[in-house]
């Protein structure tokens, strides 16, 4: 059953078009990759779907309601959440607190936890994702690939039904890929729907069910990891020399 249902999105920019009669569906309980070329409107999707830009015409469903037009805070009430390219951390807070800031949200106060369980769930979530030694460590300290893990952790702070991940490996030593990648699959088995936009392909083939490739703004291709990366225009628009090292590790 697909929980997330795109249909016909269009973003104009100008006289670009950014996002071009984009469709595609998101399975519940499944790992969804979105591959292509820089400029390619990626973001532009991910931007659309999250409430960050307004499209022109189309259509997004999530659990069978309408949500394009709606806020990025509603949207985030209903369980979409994400994580950002760029990564901009609030400056002067621990990674603790970082963690502990989605807990006032309406949503989650709902919950009418403690301030230590809340405390207690977010020292939790910094192990899951690597970050446990550095609870009280403040985010000016962090490094690059820290702040990116601690970015994913205030997405997932907020129990969302959707996460969306955008480009989550860049900047990741060989331990926090490791790191990142079995939390993405634990969170898959514990029935987190989850998009992916990734351009360190032989990290996103290994968890993509599914992958759908944007170029120009539309939907060049859509399949299976195995068959995207044969796919001949793919290879020529994207993949190029890349093709045969990223087949090793596809399903």
């Amino acid at each position: 059953m697909a929980v997330l249902k795109v249909s016909g999105l269009h973003k104009r920019f100008g006289g670009i078009k950014a996002v071009d009669d984009v469709s595609l569906e998101l399975e519940d309980n499944t790992v969804l990759g979105i591959i292509g070329p820089n400029g390619a409107g990626k973001t532009t999707l991910f931007n659309l779907l999250t409430g960050f830009l307004r499209a022109d015409s189309g259509s997004v469903v999530f659990e069978g309601k309408e949500i394009l037009k709606k806020p990025v805070h509603q949207l985030v009430e209903m369980g979409l959440a994400r994580s950002f390219q760029l990564v901009k951390p609030f400056f002067g807070m621990t990674a603790l607190e970082t963690l502990m800031l989605p807990s006032w949200a309406p949503r989650m106060r709902q919950r009418k936890l403690s301030h230590e369980d809340i405390q207690k769930e977010a020292r939790a979530l910094l192990s899951r994702i690597g970050l446990g030694a550095k609870a009280d460590a403040l985010v000016d300290q962090l490094s690059q690939g820290e702040l990116r893990l601690l970015d994913i952790g205030r997405a997932l702070a907020t129990h969302p039904r959707v996460l969306f991940l955008d480009e989550p490996f860049s900047g990741l030593s060989h331990e926090e890929t490791r790191t990142l990648s079995d939390l993405i699959r634990n969170l898959k088995a514990g029935g987190l729907s989850i998009v992916i936009i990734e351009h360190r392909l032989r990290e996103l083939m290994a968890l993509a069910e599914r992958v759908v490739v944007i170029n120009f703004g539309t939907k060049l291709a859509e399949g299976l990891p195995a068959d995207i990366v044969r796919n001949e225009r793919v290879i020529e628009a994207y993949l190029g020399k890349r093709a045969h090292d990223v087949a090793t590790v596809v399903h």
